[in-house]
């Protein structure tokens, strides 16, 4: 691991100008800064941000790994995060990779030099390699082939839940639209209980499902809108922010919500009244899952065992305007 006197050996300078250049304190000349900058670049340092705690050989600081904070879903569940973790006096570093594994990659690995106390992560990416126990991690809806937490909502329930409503709403053909990850993640049994159900009832349906992450939402809602627009009367999404996408373009194709199609999406980010239509959807109990996950993470950080390694939390229907 690189440290700060390999910067200071490759600059030419004191391991004290190295550490005034990283915290732009005290005077340093402009052609030795520019030294500096250029071996920590060359070496690939990650400065330690929270170097004090080498000191107290204890972090306060916990790492928040996420997809997109653009995200309703995300940004609500950090909101929870960072509330929990003050409560104990552990402040939050956001880290948000926009869904892209090398980014993944780059935060994990500047974490790990920068001694965190603990990670919270959601990733929907293959990383398995590099993802370790050396930091206590608690993960949120993904399965890693290592014994590392999870805690998650109940998304096969949630999908039979989804088929069930739909149906007493009187869906005769429902689908499910989605999107296939390239690891196991506890989303995916959004669709296995939708399926699960559907059978089980001996109801036709329809599954639609593309690469995980969908790239063009429009290109994706006019592809489902083309080869299904016409026999389906029931539409189950894999998240609120997919169902959104679909009603917005179906009633720009004259098709209505819910005359014409229910709709259901998952997450429960827009049942407020703020939204309209307000949308019917599977509300994961976000602010539970949040203080849960810091919970389990306090454990793993002191060292006291866990009782099991995946936690999945009940989920409801809320009643909106578009079933």
């Amino acid at each position: 691991m690189t440290s700060i006197k390999d910067v200071a050996n490759l600059a030419g300078v004191a391991v004290g100008t190295v550490s005034r250049v990283i915290n732009n304190s005290g005077a340093v000349k402009p052609k030795t800064r520019k030294k500096v900058e250029e071996a920590i670049q060359e070496l690939n340092y990650f400065p330690n941000e929270v170097a004090r705690n080498f000191k107290m050989q204890k972090s306060k600081m916990v790492a928040l790994l996420l997809p997109s904070i653009w995200n309703p879903f995300f940004s609500e569940l950090a909101y929870y995060i960072e509330d929990e973790l003050d409560r104990e006096g552990f402040k939050l570093m956001l880290c948000n990779s926009g869904g892209k594994p090398e980014k993944e990659l780059y935060y994990l690995e500047m974490l790990r030099q920068n001694k965190v106390a603990g990670i919270v992560g959601i990733t929907y990416n293959d990383i398995e390699n590099n993802v370790s126990n050396d930091i206590p991690i608690v993960s949120i809806d993904r399965h890693f082939n290592k014994k590392i937490t999870c805690v998650t909502s109940d998304n096969y329930e949630g999908g039979r839940l989804a088929l069930r409503e739909l149906v007493k709403a009187g869906a005769r053909k429902p689908a499910f639209m989605g999107s296939v990850t390239s690891v196991f993640s506890e989303t995916m049994n959004r669709r296995q209980g939708f399926i699960h159900e559907a059978e089980a009832l001996g109801i036709d349906y329809v599954i639609f499902e593309k690469p995980d992450p969908i790239m063009d939402t429009n290109a994706y809602i006019n592809e489902f809108l083309k080869e299904h627009g016409d026999d389906v009367d029931g539409v189950f999404a894999i998240t609120d922010m997919v169902a959104a996408h679909y009603i917005d373009e179906a009633r720009r194709r004259g098709i209505r919500v819910p005359e014409d199609v229910k709709v259901i999406g998952y997450d429960g980010i827009q049942d407020n009244p703020y939204f309209h239509p307000i949308l019917s959807t599977i509300r994961q109990p976000v602010e539970e899952m949040a203080r849960m996950t810091i919970k389990l993470l306090y454990n793993k950080i002191e060292g006291i065992p866990l009782d099991r390694q995946v936690y999945r939390i009940p989920v409801m229907f809320k009643q909106g305007e578009t079933t």
